[in-house]
């Protein structure tokens, strides 16, 4: 079994790829255009380079349980929490224009990509990220309806279509030529091609990460909010570990899908919400407080929920 010490030094690494965002934009060696082009590149490019390498030519994914219920798993956990956190910021006094929704959204949902992958690929190997990818399909829809729905009161259909996205359209492809066994049949430059590009995926969108929270750094005082920092604290890191955990230990899913909750319920907040609130008419800040409280306290409590998780789950 992995230490706590083990499972701390894991994670430092992604923690400093973030540092390394945060000071490049500090500096401002990336900044205006360059930030969103080098996001788009992330998004549109290097990711779903990620999902293919990771998802096409994985034995695991050769199970339909670990293609059907991941996504499912992932949508009703993460819509349940988005709801639940709506409750709990009303309970902190937080209203409606003054951040309860967005605190509801950056709380609820996890940190379900860029932290996790390289986390469950140097604890199981880079096999279970084609699950955690499968299950993040379901993140997203809970994200684009319920969560926006509840930020900004858009109707099911705008939320829906913004699942039309490079990752997902990837995604469905990657997953038809496995399951069919048509991995042999991609050609050999197109691979070529690829791996780099996915290799690219993750320490970039790191560092993403960390030009995106730098903008909200000029003012220090304003980045911790009682109410909104440690009550995200509590939920993310506190109450729905436990709910997660929970879901592992109970529901009849694979030994894969038990891994990528595992980790899911030890992750901080989301990053991608303080993006949604600036484009839907939330309250960024609330969410910039939301994350970097749960981060900071992530850094050490996730290698212990971890831990509890696999100590409790058996793996």
């Amino acid at each position: 079994m992995t230490s706590y010490w083990q499972l701390l030094l894991l994670m430092l690494p992604v923690f400093g790829l973030i540092a390394v965002g945060v000071l490049v934009r500090r500096v401002h060696w990336i900044e205006g255009e360059a930030e969103t082009s080098l996001i788009r590149l992330v998004v549109n490019v290097c990711f779903p380079c990620l999902v293919f390498e990771s998802v096409v030519g994985n034995a695991a994914l050769h199970d339909p349980g670990n293609v059907l219920l991941p996504p499912l798993v992932g949508f009703v956990v993460t819509a349940l929490s988005i709801r639940l956190c709506l409750g709990a910021g009303g309970a902190l006094g937080l209203t409606v224009g003054h951040g309860k929704r967005t605190f509801a959204l950056a709380t609820g949902v996890c940190n379900y990509g860029y932290l996790p992958l390289p986390i469950m690929a140097a604890i199981w190997g880079r096999e279970s990220q084609g699950v955690l990818l499968v299950h993040n399909v379901g993140v997203e829809a809970a994200v684009w309806t319920v969560g926006v729905l509840v930020l900004s009161g858009l109707s099911w259909r705008e939320g829906w279509k913004k699942l039309v996205n490079p990752v997902v359209g990837t995604l469905v492809v990657a997953v038809v030529v496995n399951l069919a066994g048509w991995a042999s049949h991609v050609p050999r430059v197109a691979m070529e091609v690829i791996h780099p590009l996915a290799a690219c995926a993750i320490p970039l969108g790191l560092m993403t990460v960390g030009v995106s929270l730098a903008n909200y750094l000029g003012e220090p005082r304003a980045l911790f909010n009682p109410k909104v920092s440690l009550g995200a604290c509590v939920l993310r890191l506190g109450i729905l570990p436990v709910l997660i955990l929970c879901v592992a230990r109970w529901l009849p899913c694979s030994v894969e899908l038990k891994r990528v909750l595992v980790v899911q319920a030890a992750m901080p907040a989301a990053v991608f919400p303080i993006v949604l609130a600036r484009h839907y008419g939330g309250q960024p800040l609330t969410a910039v407080q939301v994350v970097l409280g749960t981060t900071a306290l992530g850094i050490f409590l996730s290698p212990l929920w971890i831990g509890v998780g696999r100590a409790w789950l058996g793996l």
